[in-house]
C-alpha cells in the first residue's frame, strides 16, 4: 500500500477516494498514524529542497536567513558625554568615552572600551549636566585626563587588532557632533592630535535616513521608534546610547542595508 516514502498511501487517500467504500477508507485514514504524516511531510520537504536547489534557488533561500556582508569588518560606535550647562559652558569637555566593537559579519558586539574623564577646565559638573547625564561628580573626580583616555584607546584598538591595515573599521556615532565638533574641538583646545582613525565616521541618522525614507528628527528614539525596538537603558548615558545604536544597526543590517562612510574627509 505504500512505498518507501509513505507517498502512495498518501496519494491513493486523496486522488483514489472516490472510488473506495466509505468503511475502507475510514479505516485506511486511521491506519496512517501522525509519525508516518511526519515523515511523508519531511520527506516530501527534502525533494523541494532539492528541486530548488537544481534550479539555483538554494544560494538565494541561504541567503534569506542571513544579511548581506557589510563593506567593514568592524563598527566602532561611539557616543561621548561631555560637561554642558543652560547656557552652555565653553570649553565643553569629554567625561564618558565609550566604544562598542561591533563585528560586521554578525552585527553582535565583541568587546567595550567605557572610561570616565575628569575635565580639567570646569572639573566640577553641574546640576544640569548630572541630571542630563546621570554622571555624578565621583565618577569623574580622580578620573584620567582626556590625554590618557585617548592613549587607552589606542592602546585598546591594537588590542583588538584594529589597527591592522588589513582590517577594514569605521566609527558611528548619532549625528556629526561627537567627531566633527566635539573631540577635536577640544583636542585644539588642548593642543592634542586627533588620531586619524577619528576622522571617518558613519552618522547613523544619516544611514537610517536612507535606510527608511525619514530623517529622525529625535535621533535615537525616533529610530527605536521607527524600527519597533524598545529603548535600552537610561536616555543620554554613554555606553547605553551606544547598545542602541549597535542595536539599531543590527536591525537595519538584517533588513538589508549596508553601512557606508557619511563624513567628508578632513
Amino acid at each position: 500500500v505504500s512505498d518507501a516514502s509513505g507517498c502512495s498511501m498518501i496519494a491513493l487517500l486523496h486522488t483514489g477516494a472516490s472510488k473506495f467504500p466509505q468503511n475502507l477508507l475510514s479505516r485506511a485514514r486511521q491506519a496512517v498514524s501522525p509519525l508516518l504524516l511526519a515523515g511523508v511531510l519531511k520527506g516530501y520537504s527534502s525533494i523541494v529542497s532539492r528541486k530548488l536547489a537544481s534550479h539555483g534557488f538554494g544560494a538565494s533561500m541561504a541567503a534569506m536567513s542571513s544579511f548581506p556582508p557589510q563593506r567593514y569588518h568592524y563598527f566602532l560606535v561611539l557616543d561621548f558625554n561631555a560637561t554642558c550647562d543652560k547656557p552652555q559652558i565653553h570649553p565643553q569637555e569629554i567625561i564618558e568615552f565609550p566604544i562598542l566593537k561591533l563585528n560586521g559579519r554578525t552585527m553582535e558586539i565583541e568587546s567595550t572600551f567605557h572610561m570616565y574623564v575628569q575635565p580639567v577646565v570646569h572639573p566640577q559638573l553641574t546640576p544640569f549636566c548630572t541630571e542630563l547625564t546621570g554622571i555624578i561628580q565621583g565618577m569623574v573626580d580622580g578620573q584620567p585626563s582626556l590625554q590618557q583616555v585617548l592613549e587607552r584607546v589606542d592602546e585598546w584598538m591594537a588590542k583588538e587588532g584594529l589597527l591592522d591595515p588589513s582590517v577594514k573599521s569605521i566609527f558611528v556615532t548619532c549625528g556629526d557632533w561627537d567627531l566633527k565638533v566635539m573631540l577635536p574641538g577640544q583636542c585644539q583646545y588642548l593642543g592634542l592630535p586627533v588620531a586619524d582613525y577619528f576622522k571617518q565616521w558613519i552618522n547613523l541618522k544619516k544611514a537610517y535616513s536612507f535606510a527608511m525614507g525619514s530623517w529622525p528628527k529625535n535621533g535615537l528614539l525616533d529610530m527605536n521608534k521607527g524600527l519597533n525596538l524598545q529603548h535600552i537603558g537610561r536616555p543620554h548615558s554613554g555606553i547605553d546610547d551606544c547598545k542602541n545604536i549597535a542595536n539599531i544597526m543590527k536591525t537595519l543590517a538584517h533588513r538589508g542595508f549596508i553601512f557606508k562612510q557619511t563624513s567628508k574627509p578632513f
